[in-house]
């Protein structure tokens, strides 16, 4: 399969208008993930570290001011306290990359300078998505213009709920084209779609328009990444891998809270697409406050007493 940058194709809908998605085999198949694989000891701590190379620590307030994007990349450039990272033999760890406002970018830039972490920036009037497409191309060129290597674009949810196709396609390829040469997550808002059969859909359209990631969530919808909408979007992005030879990444966002959720999205990711998707530059996972549990947990594997919550830094 092709290691380059997906150009995408063009709007095929032979490819997704007559798929059906098998609800209850789905969700009982994503229960199934969680109980066929025990990770034990060394092997969950490397998991655990691994999920914290795939992060992308995120701040998305209102109140997010430049202090806090800096602590934010603080943390990012050490994930770990110094002890667990001498107790697990490691150095040099980090986050997969940190995700911030546009506004918040040339601050992020400048935090991480001297490193290899990527900023990304969510963008296309976040998190609904509902301002004219002008306005969400120029914040997208902002953004990029600001140092983001990676954008976080929103979808019209309308499209996908009135199966507009062409106009999420255009929306979609238009948002590609003005990322340049950063990548662009197509966050498809999928609490928002009603049905798996349209998670499916809208996987698909947005990856023929160019997506390099899809990606579950914003994080501010009723109900946000869940194993079973994860599981459906990794079956249309291995069927577009299948047809088109490109690779394409994925990334769960929202309500993953504990160090289980973060082994739970990797066992998804390694029964359904192997090794390779166990990768920063394929899996990311959109969070903030799991990183303190994977922390908590590491401290115990390596010290054998959990800490109180307030002996790690907030991310």
């Amino acid at each position: 399969m092709s290691t380059d940058r997906n150009p995408g194709v063009p709007l095929d809908l032979s490819w997704f208008d007559r798929i059906a998605v098998n609800t209850p085999a789905t969700e009982a198949r994503a229960a199934q993930l969680t109980t066929r694989r025990s990770l034990k000891k060394n092997y969950q701590a490397a998991w655990l570290v691994n999920a914290i190379h795939c992060m992308d620590l995120t701040t998305l307030a209102g109140d997010d001011t430049e202090d806090r994007v800096a602590r934010l990349c603080a943390k990012a450039r050490a994930p770990l306290a110094d002890h667990i990272l001498a107790g697990l033999g490691l150095e040099g760890v980090t986050t997969g990359a940190v995700c911030v406002y546009p506004t918040m970018v040339a601050a992020a830039v400048r935090a991480l300078e001297g490193t290899s972490i990527p900023v990304a920036s969510v963008a296309t009037g976040f998190p609904a998505g509902l301002m004219p497409l002008d306005l969400r191309l120029a914040e997208i060129r902002y953004a990029v213009d600001q140092g983001a290597q990676e954008i976080d674009i929103v979808i019209t949810r309308a499209h996908v709920l009135r199966a507009d196709w062409q106009a999420l396609y255009d929306e979609i390829a238009a948002m590609r084209e003005a990322c340049g040469a950063a990548h662009m997550k197509a966050i498809l808002a999928t609490g928002d779609l009603k049905t798996l059969r349209n998670v499916y859909k809208a996987s698909m359209v947005a990856m023929q328009a160019g997506a390099d990631f899809i990606k579950t969530s914003t994080g501010k919808e009723g109900v946000n990444a869940t194993l079973p909408v994860s599981l459906t979007m990794v079956r249309a992005l291995r069927d577009y891998g299948a047809r088109t030879g490109y690779r394409i990444g994925f990334k769960p966002a929202g309500g993953m809270k504990t160090a289980k959720d973060a082994l739970a999205w990797q066992i998804l990711m390694k029964e359904e697409m192997g090794t390779d998707w166990l990768r920063p530059d394929l899996f990311r996972l959109g969070a903030s406050s799991m990183l303190a549990d994977i922390e908590r947990q590491l401290e115990h594997h390596v010290t054998g007493r959990y800490a109180s919550s307030s002996r790690h830094a907030i991310a």
